[in-house]
């Protein structure tokens, strides 16, 4: 591995812009910290089959949050890969890239390196900004420093997603006067029930929005952005079709989002799309023209997965694409490398509590499908030859899209009013049929009832030892 940081854990070193992470680790769960349930609870960690690796990040923390500081997470981070014995060759800068007959050439700023494949963890941090006029003119989000630099003064922010709401309400306490702008109205991962939309820890602007407080959340288009004297003139057309408007500012934060950072990947041949340049991607975090260029980290939400009532996937945290990677190695393993895949035999009557068990509460084991509910699932294959099989957890449109043999895959899922569930699809003779189980309000899916459920979706593959 090769990184151009200094050491592990390098972009906590300057983000979040204010501190703390969006994503939670619970020191004191209902389950110990060195089990595979703690993950449910634990967003941080990365993953290890060691019990002495797992959970590591709550060792860091203070106390004062359950989200850790930018500098506990480092700390963390840095703690796995020393406990670990990961190797990287850190203040190596990749370059550029290029075909050398059937490997491919990665040029860094400490020589060349050749690969039949290669794994890009490049993430999604190259500061974007809309082609407005004038908006190149003010400073990024990814540029601000010291939040008391704008002490007493009006501000406006182009951008309402969680940078834009991380930096207004880092601002509260100095601006003056806060104004978010951008077309499209604010939405909260509580109305949208998935990680997209405003965080609730960055909600307070949008409560003094509605009470008064000095903040306005408006929807508006960003004409252009001129430098008048010692202000900012802010011109835009309010989205409800009332007309222009000029807003007054002294200081603009562009808090737009963020590109992957893809250099020459393009030239190769790999598709990218929408605002982000993210590349398209296979199931299996593989470039969708490219064969052996693959993804890691926060760019594998590329691979979209089913959206089922338009809940997208958490690839884009820590919690979701550690789950991503780990599925990734093997399949990399066992593809390119001739390792055999992680299969182990189970007996049929055995098969209905297991996939219960997995999904199920605090005591369940499936982090995996619990954090990338409908993008990972278990897979359990139904061969009256060979028998039954666990074959791990896989990408579940990779299941649905690849065919083979009798088996069921086994997911958890969320629809449009919050209600999690379990959902198994089974593949019969080549034909896929897909079974939901009720939902209950503490996750808890190995009573009777859906026991009874589930015997009668695998019924036909597995006939009278289905129990």
């Amino acid at each position: 591995m090769i990184s151009a940081d200094e050491g592990p854990g390098g972009m906590f070193r300057k983000w979040p812009l204010f501190q703390r992470m969006l994503s939670w680790t619970k020191p004191f769960a209902p389950v110990a910290r060195q089990t595979r349930q703690y993950e449910r609870y634990d967003w941080n960690s990365l993953l290890a089959d060691e019990p002495a690796l797992r959970g590591l990040q709550a060792e860091h923390m203070d106390g004062t949050s359950y989200f850790p500081s930018r500098q506990e997470m480092e700390t963390g981070l840095t703690e796995f890969a020393a406990r670990a014995g990961v190797k990287v060759r850190y203040g190596c800068r990749w370059e550029s890239t290029r075909r050398q007959g059937d490997d491919f050439a990665l040029g860094t700023s400490d020589g060349e390196y050749r690969a039949p494949l290669i794994v890009f963890a490049v993430g999604v941090a190259e500061p974007w900004r809309p082609n407005s006029p004038g908006i190149d003119t003010v400073p990024h989000y990814a540029e601000i420093v010291d939040g008391s630099a704008y002490a007493g003064k009006d501000v406006f922010v182009v951008g309402k997603k969680n940078s834009a709401f991380e930096v207004a309400n880092g601002l509260l306490p100095w601006a003056r006067s806060i104004t978010l702008a951008s077309p499209s109205p604010a939405k909260t991962s509580v109305e949208t029930r998935s990680l997209v939309g405003v965080r609730a820890r960055y909600v307070q602007p949008i409560e003094d929005h509605v009470l008064g407080g000095g903040v306005w959340v408006v929807n508006a288009s960003i004409d252009a952005i001129e430098h008048t004297g010692s202000r900012y003139r802010i011109k835009t057309h309010y989205s409800d079709g009332s007309g222009l408007h000029e807003f007054w500012a002294d200081e603009v934060i562009a808090a737009t989002g963020f590109r992957a950072p893809l250099l020459d990947l393009p030239n190769l041949g790999v598709g990218t799309f929408g605002q982000s340049g993210l590349p398209a991607q296979s199931a299996y975090w593989e470039s969708a023209n490219v064969p052996g260029i693959y993804f890691a980290g926060t760019i594998t939400q590329g691979a979209a997965g089913l959206k089922k009532h338009g809940v997208p996937s958490n690839s884009g945290a820590v919690h979701g694409h550690r789950y991503n990677a780990r599925v990734l190695a093997e399949h990399i393993f066992h593809t390119h490398y001739g390792g055999a895949p992680q299969r182990h035999p189970i007996e049929a009557a055995g098969v209905v509590g297991r996939l219960l068990g997995e999904l199920s509460g605090d005591q369940g084991y499936g982090a995996d499908v619990f954090h990338q509910r409908s993008y990972l699932a278990r897979v359990i294959s139904i061969d009256a030859g060979e028998g039954v099989y666990d074959e791990g957890v896989q990408p579940l449109t990779h299941f649905l899209d690849a065919g083979g043999p009798n088996a069921v895959a086994a997911t958890l899922e969320t629809n449009s009013a919050g209600e999690m569930y379990p959902a198994t699809y089974v593949r019969r003779d080549g034909d896929v049929s897909e079974h939901l189980l009720d939902p209950d309000v503490l996750l808890e899916y190995r009573g009777a009832g859906h026991q009874k459920a589930l015997a009668h979706a695998l019924g036909p593959l597995l006939g009278a030892e289905v129990k």
